[in-house]
């Protein structure tokens, strides 16, 4: 057999990577503008330019973002088709820094956080007087989520007409919490005047009245509610944030949660919570390596216990917030 001729077709060339480097030089989307993240749903991100609640625009994720999480609250900055109009997207290419975080978890253990809303000024925290009844331990969670991260703390109480408020709400007076009653009987005004002008985000167990209250403050927002069920849980009605604008007189926005059933704070110590209040701030770097602040006889020596006056008040109220933190969790 004679030996086989070879021919240019037998040749194989690698492809080469071509003669223009790869720069490293990305975008800087000076052109862009800004808005606020007021709603998510698969991917899809809606934002109000500037912040005007008239301007909504529709937005997908960058991909040079890769899954840099985006929640409602969040502050970033969008390029592309900006007109609002039907099947328009723009891209949002950067997200601010947050000035505020509400986080959880979902249980005590988990090591995973959840951020729930991003630069909100306030925390309402709706409770019940009565079906469901209020519970100590979600709140006491709530305040220090709120501390922690940033947000001012109110107490929102609805079904006023059920049940005194004195009670539950004295357990909270020595940390100077601010509290409105908000139930259908009430006047709005209290929560109209501390809601003017700022971001809020309301929190609360299902069928407390939560989205019975956004639709007194915001009527257009129609947000569904439902009856609380036998066992004295409420059914979900809001299932995923919505920031909604307060009417243009008042301004500002509220930011409708879904209904918690559980409010992990893995995320949490005590030295943070503790830290949250400037009368206590300095008097625990006088504590000794890992005080957990809860006193006798776990701390004897915790530095808290030589405040006097209203300072040593506070931080047995900031004291019980960490004896709810510690403890088993009740919702």
């Amino acid at each position: 057999m004679s030996p086989r001729e070879y021919d240019e077709t037998d040749v194989r060339v690698r492809p080469g990577k071509g003669s223009r480097p790869r720069t490293k030089n990305r975008p800087t989307h000076a052109d862009a503008s800004t808005g606020m993240v007021v709603s998510v749903d698969r991917g899809r991100w809606g934002c109000a330019l500037d912040g005007d609640p008239d301007r909504i625009i529709v937005c997908m994720r960058a991909r040079e973002l890769g899954r840099t999480p985006i929640v409602v609250g969040d502050e970033v900055s969008v390029v592309g088709d900006r007109s609002g109009k039907t099947d328009t997207l723009a891209r949002i290419v950067r997200v601010a820094d947050r000035r505020t975080v509400l986080r959880r978890t979902a249980d005590d253990t988990d090591p995973y956080e959840r951020i729930v809303v991003a630069n909100a000024d306030q925390l309402l925290i709706v409770t019940a007087l009565a079906d469901p009844p209020p519970r100590t331990g979600f709140v006491e969670r709530a305040l220090a989520a709120a501390y922690v991260g940033g947000l001012t703390p109110v107490l929102c109480l609805t079904k006023s007409d059920l049940a005194d408020p004195a009670e539950f709400t004295a357990a909270f007076a020595d940390l100077d919490l601010p509290v409105i009653l908000a139930g259908v009987a009430d006047p709005l005004a209290a929560a109209q005047s501390t809601l003017a002008g700022k971001v809020t985000a309301l929190i609360g167990h299902s069928g407390v009245g939560k989205s019975t209250l956004v639709n007194r403050l915001v009527p257009e927002a129609d947000r569904a509610t439902s009856a609380v069920s036998a066992v004295g849980k409420g059914r979900h009605t809001s299932t995923q944030s919505l920031a909604l604008p307060l009417p243009a007189d008042e301004g500002g926005w509220v930011i409708d949660t879904p209904g918690i059933r559980s409010f992990g704070l893995a995320h949490v110590s005590p030295d943070d919570v503790v830290q949250a209040f400037d009368d206590l701030r300095d008097a625990i770097d006088e504590c000794p390596r890992g005080c957990t602040h809860l006193g006798p006889p776990a701390d004897p020596e915790c530095a808290l216990d030589r405040l006097t006056g209203h300072a040593h008040r506070r931080a047995m109220a900031v004291r019980g917030l960490l004896a709810s933190l510690s403890a088993a969790p009740t919702y």
